[in-house]
């Protein structure tokens, strides 16, 4: 029998995006023969995965698991709706979930995924996953949207009412931030972002002497205060008319850490 060695399954799992194990058996079964190890994986339906892999997945689920002072959140991409309330989808989403909680890589789990696409017939992918750990005197808070589950967040605090920092979850999947402070945001968009508003007609309309006076509480509003988490509008304007920032501080919050994803 000829001996499989890791180039012959990194050759075949590039030309076919097949996973790892699933390279080799196609190798160790037609005994070395890559021709027929390809074909072979594409009677399984293993080698049609890169064909996939630009569909977009907009349906799919997002789970976390919080248990002590450890919590994880993971986002798995699918295509459709049907295929995001499959019995094998969800059972590798609580496989992922579980393995980010224990303290795993969403990559050691490579090899399902794609066997799992081949199966389903569509392009499922990780769409982000993340894991955290409180120490004393910090909570850990999540909100999931059901019942599609498709958005969730997940916070680290310290101080504060848990109802409040389960707010601050819920305002995440509602305002989707892209940072969390200004100071996050490269300069360089920044200076993009204040170049499109100064070309602008609204701009460019008004007297030369206040237009740079107009652009920056355009930045501030419209751009910060869209993309900022502590900069934007609390979501609920019955809880609080101020910004995240004044929220937290009203409630004697601090944010530690905090990640939400969507599926979408």
């Amino acid at each position: 029998m000829t001996d499989i060695t890791a180039p012959m399954v990194k050759e075949l799992r590039d030309a076919t995006s097949a996973g790892m194990m699933e390279c080799k058996r196609a190798l160790q079964e037609t005994d070395g023969d890559f021709d027929e190890a390809v074909k072979l994986l594409r009677e399984k339906g293993m080698a049609s995965a890169a064909k996939r892999a630009d569909r977009r997945t907009s349906e799919g689920k997002v789970g976390v698991l919080v248990r002590d002072n450890v919590g994880a959140i993971v986002a798995i991409g699918c295509e459709t709706e049907p295929v995001s309330n499959n019995e094998d989808f969800l059972a590798y989403a609580e496989q992922l979930l579980q393995t980010v909680f224990d303290g795993g890589e969403a990559s050691t789990l490579e090899d399902e995924r794609v066997a799992l696409a081949a199966k389903l017939g569509e392009n499922i992918q990780v769409a982000g996953v993340k894991r955290m750990e409180a120490s004393d005197g910090e909570h850990l808070t999540f909100y999931v949207h059901a019942p599609a589950n498709k958005v969730g967040a997940l916070v680290r605090t310290k101080g504060g009412d848990p109802a409040a920092a389960r707010s601050l979850a819920l305002h995440l999947t509602f305002a989707r931030p892209t940072y969390g402070t200004r100071d996050e945001v490269p300069q360089e968009l920044v200076d993009a972002e204040r170049e499109i508003l100064s070309k602008s007609e609204e701009v460019l309309s008004k007297p030369e002497n206040v237009r740079e006076k107009i652009v920056e509480g355009q930045l501030n509003k419209r751009f910060f205060g869209e993309s900022v988490l502590t900069e934007q509008t609390w979501y609920r304007a019955d809880e609080a008319t101020g910004t995240v920032a004044q929220y937290l501080k009203e409630h004697g919050i601090e944010l530690l850490d905090y990640a939400w994803y969507a599926v979408s």
